[in-house]
């Protein structure tokens, strides 16, 4: 499937703490050595379930460990004082929440990245020898389409759609760009079982975890006609159907904590869409469980 961005530019993310690299050698510093690095992740994160899913795919259980963390964070600011020590300890005097995702360096106690774009190809760069290639060879100008397409063309275009405070013409035009980025990809899929390749890529990880946040988020501050008309894509949710019961996808779908952290950040007005579900994840999710054992969280 041939993937053209939306725009020129990525959709905007709160700019990142901290955002080294993993390089190639002892030279670039922060180098690729087996059980030197830990990732900490809340799964109800997208950015977070995207390295989950990466690192599943990679099969990095034991090559870079992870750390879950609770869904909704603990503290007032929106971080997690768990992540607390690891903040302090890489930045003088940091003041802003410690966010996640990171990706931590036991050797020194610090933090390397909290980018998750970042943190997900390095995995896939330096610890994916032997592994699946999540990023083929030309292809990055294929995933960064689809990043576009998912930021802009789904998420934001789904959060314009739903807005209470917004004007019926602003909410439209939302929908409008949601169902036609929809309408792209139903097109693309209906002749192909992956979006760019033959196998599952690293843009395949990309679109499903927004279609996640589609049916179990953004739904919710819908009406009722839009979410049908979202569900009116066959070829797309069969997709992220398949997807869901692949172990290394569905492993790391926790649908309570999603619900929470949604409850938790969310100070919108829920419409009719929220009582039609698109597709039933937690059966999906529990074919992957019986494939590969359910990820234990706090």
């Amino acid at each position: 499937m041939s993937v053209t961005p939306l725009s020129a530019h990525l959709s905007a993310r709160p700019a990142p703490a901290f955002r080294g690299r993993i390089g190639r050698d002892a030279r670039s510093g922060h180098y690729a050595v087996p059980r030197r690095y830990r990732l900490h992740l809340a799964a109800a994160d997208p950015d977070c379930l995207r390295i989950a899913v990466t690192h599943g795919l990679l099969g990095l259980d034991r090559a870079c460990p992870v750390t879950f963390l609770p869904a909704v964070p603990d503290c007032p600011d929106g971080g997690h004082s768990a992540l607390r020590p690891l903040y302090d300890a890489s930045a003088h005097r940091y003041t802003g929440p410690a966010l996640a995702p990171v990706l931590s360096d036991d050797w020194s106690g610090r933090i390397v990245s909290s980018h998750g774009p970042d943190i997900a190809r390095d995995l896939a760069r330096r610890f994916g020898g032997g592994r699946p290639t999540l990023y083929p060879c030309g292809a990055e100008s294929q995933i960064e389409a689809v990043e576009r397409m998912c930021a802009q063309g789904i998420e934001e275009a789904a959060q314009r759609a739903g807005a209470a405070d917004a004007q019926e013409a602003e909410r439209a035009a939302g929908l409008d760009t949601l169902l036609t980025t929809l309408g792209v990809l139903e097109r693309g899929l209906g002749a192909h079982d992956h979006l760019i390749s033959d196998q599952v890529t690293a843009a395949d990880v990309e679109l499903w975890v927004a279609l996640v946040q589609l049916d179990t988020v953004h739904r919710h501050h819908l009406d009722a006609a839009a979410v049908h008309r979202i569900a009116d894509h066959p070829a797309l949710w069969a997709y992220a159907r398949r997807l869901a019961a692949h172990p290394a996808f569905g492993a790391h779908l926790d649908l309570d904590a999603i619900a929470r952290r949604h409850h938790a950040r969310c100070q919108g007005l829920e419409a009719a869409g929220a009582a039609v579900q698109i597709l039933d994840w937690e059966t999906h999710a529990a074919e992957a469980a019986t494939v590969r054992p359910q990820v234990k969280r706090p």
